[in-house]
């Protein structure tokens, strides 16, 4: 690709960033049904996040031509249905866009159904209605052993459900919970009893792929059982925060003095049915604790003083104890031993073997994504945009570059859009 192309490509995805909310308006619309409708739709699109998906811009315009009353929900699937079928090519399969456009229209019709049974056909029915024609096993239990790398735990897996106890284990939690009295708890002992209960949902991963989704699905659905509103947008934007609080809650290292928790899930749970306003930073969920440290990286406050734009998004900036080091343009990121050597020494070398020369600021993002994955850990643009900091196009720039200056590659055998730091 051209560097002319590649700058217009990353036009283009900023435009897409900065329409990256689109369903905002509608979440504050005084009109209840579009309220609605605009919430079943930014949570059915946020909710693609967890797998880094990402829909496209018809999807968009199809979801809004639906809350605004011009087409029904039937006739948006419908379209996002013929769209495909007559372009089955227009993607690529690093996107998955198809599946991420058909999951979320799926997703948006469920939230806006008032039918649910709290039982584990019903559960295993949301599976099937999301993944029908996209995955084989759609609705269908998994007949084997899993683990998942998570980047979370630092590349260790949780231990997920035994392939054959799957359903005694699924109908356990289900008639557990159905038995549960709510009655005489303050809100901190409901919300900390329904984190137990879907982190231990969760755990079984009774498929093959797509649990997070359908969990999320079934557990919105349960909450308006249980009597919460819950419209807002805390789903819709923090997705994968939701995902790794569940890795969290359900993994423990006692070598390593790490322990299975709730308190992340808790947190999200707070803002989502009490309106609470604590921050959710993925960062923080980290078990090796070097990504909160407190400590702030430059990069990560979106502010770059060369010949580009300014952009400090809607955070504050605070250099706290950070050192900057103007005389050679050369900024500390963090990491104890400045902005190079140390613990950076083999990125250093491969720097001067590449005669590689990148931006103080593109420089501290490096060092700063390979001090937590080396050259072992396989990482993708979503692993980078929560590590760094960095928004979609950001992140999409930043890999870009890597790829094309031979510092990282990709990794056959575990699908596209996964990268590991070349020696």
């Amino acid at each position: 690709m051209q560097i002319a192309e590649l700058i217009v490509s990353d036009n283009v995805r900023e435009v897409d960033d900065m329409k990256r909310d689109p369903f905002e308006e509608y979440l504050k619309e005084s009109e209840p049904d579009k309220a609605n409708k605009g919430y079943a739709w930014s949570t059915a699109i946020g909710l693609q996040a967890v797998d880094g998906l990402k829909t496209s811009e018809y999807l968009i315009d199809t979801a809004i031509q639906n809350i605004e009353g011009k087409i029904t929900m039937r006739e948006a699937q419908e379209l996002i249905n013929s769209y495909y079928e007559e372009r089955p090519a227009h993607f690529s399969d690093e996107e998955r866009t198809e599946e991420a456009d058909k999951v979320s229209s799926r997703i948006a019709g469920l939230l806006s159904e008032t039918a649910f049974s709290f039982s584990p056909n019903e559960y295993i029915s949301i599976h099937r209605k999301l993944f029908m024609g996209i995955y084989s096993h759609a609705g269908k239990i998994r007949d084997y052993n899993i683990t998942k790398k998570e980047w979370v735990l630092d590349g260790a897996t949780v231990m997920y459900g035994s392939a054959s106890e799957l359903i005694a284990t699924l109908e356990y939690d289900f008639s557990q919970e159905k038995a549960f009295s709510y009655k005489g708890l303050s809100m901190e002992e409901i919300i900390h009893h329904l984190a137990v209960f879907i982190s231990r949902l969760w755990q079984i991963h009774i498929f093959e792929e797509g649990n997070t989704r359908t969990t999320a699905v079934f557990f919105i659905k349960y909450l308006r059982m249980l009597g919460f509103t819950a419209t807002n947008d805390i789903f819709a934007e923090n997705a994968w925060y939701f995902r790794n609080a569940l890795v969290r809650a359900n993994y423990t290292n006692l070598q390593k003095g790490i322990y299975e928790t709730t308190e992340y899930l808790e947190v999200f749970l707070r803002n989502l049915l009490l309106g609470e306003r604590n921050e959710l930073h993925n960062r923080n969920l980290h078990i090796s604790g070097v990504l909160n440290t407190g400590k702030v990286d430059i990069g990560d406050e979106k502010v770059d003083i060369g010949d580009e734009k300014v952009d400090i998004g809607d955070e504050k900036v605070d250099i706290g104890d950070e050192k900057v080091d103007i005389e050679d343009g050369k900024a500390e990121v963090g990491c104890e031993s400045g902005y190079m050597g140390g613990p950076n020494a083999e990125i250093e070398k491969l720097f001067l073997e590449k005669g590689i020369a990148f931006s103080a600021k593109t420089t501290g993002h490096i060092l700063r994504l390979f001090e937590v994955v080396g050259y072992d850990r396989i990482f993708n643009k979503t692993v980078v945009k929560e590590l760094i900091g960095l928004k979609n196009s950001g992140a999409s720039k930043f890999l870009s570059k890597l790829v094309h200056a031979d510092v990282i590659g990709t990794v056959p055998g575990y699908g596209k859009g996964k990268y590991r730091f070349k020696k």
